[in-house]
């Protein structure tokens, strides 16, 4: 709850911080040049941030928690944050001179002023990286000391300082010039967001001190750990270049939109997937006993854990693909962002919704294994995952559109449903290996149908209500309340009238506050 509480006040600000965002850029070669400066930098608090860290980190340091280690587990944090600190050091140097190298490598179409400004936001970025990464490791330690809601909620004070940005120098500066001042927000906010978590994690973890001794046994595991970590969130990454690559060979907006997309994808992700997920690893990496206590307390945590995901992602899903005109425009639509780009962004986002539970319940798979200290199955089949997402994407972006009359410009809603598919295939290739090690786990099939169908006929209604009751002149966000509570509402009653114990226990917590 408490992860999940963090993330949503974290992600709400980035809704913020987009719609504000979107008011000022809209679809222009500014916004391209902007969210496409972001991929650059991004890749690298990806590869050794967060993702990473929960893979390699987290499971040791628990482990030594929970074993009441507690010096150990200092040296073992001491060792690590050395080692991060001085190789994102390195890395970010080096960065800002290579960055017009590496501009053609995520961004081919983009060409004169517009290439210029990217070049220069990808240099203002990458210190602003730094921050992140090291703001990754204080995560880590809070986790492992169960405090969840500061490391999670630390983000509103990254947007919030976009924010402050935008509105501070929005109406004053031209596209051009705006793009280059947010980018030092940006910066201020990653520094803002480390140092809100440092305090906190240097009391809990104990005698820091920096330290490069790599001969630690549990540091040499974390090591050990941490390459197949690096590599595995490497093509993940590699894919997610892939996409902005082929987007920007699309006609202007297509990398603006694809992004909008992910923004409102990612919402679910966070909320459900990445909750449950980051809740469970030190839980699970913490398990004790034989080896079949084992399997069975990390199947029964599993099996429990996929049910809670799919209550609110499959509705997430259906909300995607009916009611996403009303999400997107509540969000998004104003000044230079207007009904069209609202219906361009949810064909795109449609495309998304494809493999939105597959990438949910994968992130809590891959938990699991990283729990086990595995961390070379999720490797291979990330591998297959980005392989799959770059043949298909380039066959649903340029190959499709066109064979079917549409105009070149929704081959980006093909990127993003080519990925869908992709993420499906690797999430039955790590259910299938997991079950392999400790017994049968999944959705059940009536579970699944029951959700499925209440969240269909919740959708049906709103959708009715949005679009043949409310008045047409109405706002769109006044609109997007109407349809959506309506959704809300008959989904949950739906659930309860069909007993569905996620629902029935999300009512009991609703009136046990109440009643406190």
């Amino acid at each position: 709850m408490l992860v999940g509480l963090g993330i949503f006040l974290s992600r709400i600000a980035g809704l913020v911080r987009e719609r504000i965002f979107a008011h000022f850029f809209g679809n222009s070669d500014a916004g391209d040049a902007f969210k496409a400066a972001l991929k650059i930098p991004n890749f690298l608090q990806n590869l050794f941030g967060e993702g990473v860290l929960s893979a390699s980190f987290i499971p040791v340091y628990a482990q030594l928690l929970a074993k009441k280690h507690d010096e150990d587990a200092a040296r073992v944090a001491s060792v690590v944050g050395s080692l991060l600190f001085l190789t994102t050091s390195f890395l970010v140097i080096m960065g800002v001179f290579a960055t017009p190298l590496m501009i053609d490598l995520i961004a081919p179409g983009f060409e004169g002023e517009k290439r210029q400004l990217t070049i220069q936001i990808v240099q203002i970025l990458f210190p602003g990286t730094g921050f992140l990464v090291m703001s990754a490791w204080c995560l880590g330690i809070l986790n492992s000391h169960r405090r969840f809601f500061l490391s999670y909620v630390a983000p509103v004070i990254w947007n919030v300082a976009i924010i402050a940005t935008l509105i501070a120098w929005g109406p004053r500066q031209d596209q051009f010039n705006l793009a280059i001042t947010v980018s030092w927000g940006l910066v201020a906010g990653s520094l803002l967001q480390f140092l809100i978590q440092l305090p906190s994690a240097l009391r809990l973890a104990g005698k820091v001190r920096p330290s490069l001794n790599t001969k630690i046994k549990d540091v040499q595991i974390v090591i050990k750990n941490f390459i197949p970590g690096v590599v595995s969130r490497g093509v993940v990454q590699i894919s997610a270049y892939i996409d902005n690559v082929l987007a920007s060979l699309l006609p202007t907006g297509a990398v603006s939109a694809l992004a909008y997309a992910q923004t409102l994808y990612l919402l679910p992700v966070s909320l459900f997937g990445m909750s449950v997920s980051v809740a469970e690893l030190p839980a699970m990496s913490q398990a004790t006993g034989s080896e079949e206590e084992v399997k069975g307390y990390l199947q029964t945590r599993l099996n429990r854990g996929l049910q809670q995901i799919a209550f609110f992602v499959i509705p997430s899903v259906v909300a995607f693909l009916v009611l996403g005109d009303f999400i997107v425009g509540a969000v998004f639509q104003t000044g230079e962002f207007q009904a069209d780009s609202t219906r361009y962004v949810w064909i795109v986002l449609a495309g998304s919704a494809v493999g939105l539970l597959a990438s949910t319940l994968g992130r809590l798979y891959s938990s699991t294994f990283y729990s086990l200290k595995d961390t070379r199955t999720p490797l291979k089949f990330a591998i297959v995952r980005v392989t799959l997402t770059t043949l298909l994407g380039i066959l649903f972006a340029f190959y499709v559109p066109p064979m079917l009359g549409l105009d070149a410009r929704w081959g980006t809603a093909g990127l993003t449903a080519s990925s869908g598919l992709a993420g499906w295939i690797e999430f039955y290739f790590l259910r299938r290996s997991l079950n392999k090690k400790i017994g049968v786990t999944g959705l059940p099939v009536k579970f699944q149908g029951k959700v499925w169908l209440i969240a269909f006929l919740g959708a049906a209604a709103g959708f009715a209500v949005g679009h043949g009751l409310v008045p047409i002149h109405w706002h769109i966000i006044v609109k997007a309340v109407v349809a959506l509570s309506v959704y809300g509402i008959c989904y949950f009653a739906l659930g309860l009238a069909l007993q569905l114990p996620q629902a029935k226990d999300l009512l009991g917590k609703i009136t046990r506050r109440l009643k406190v």
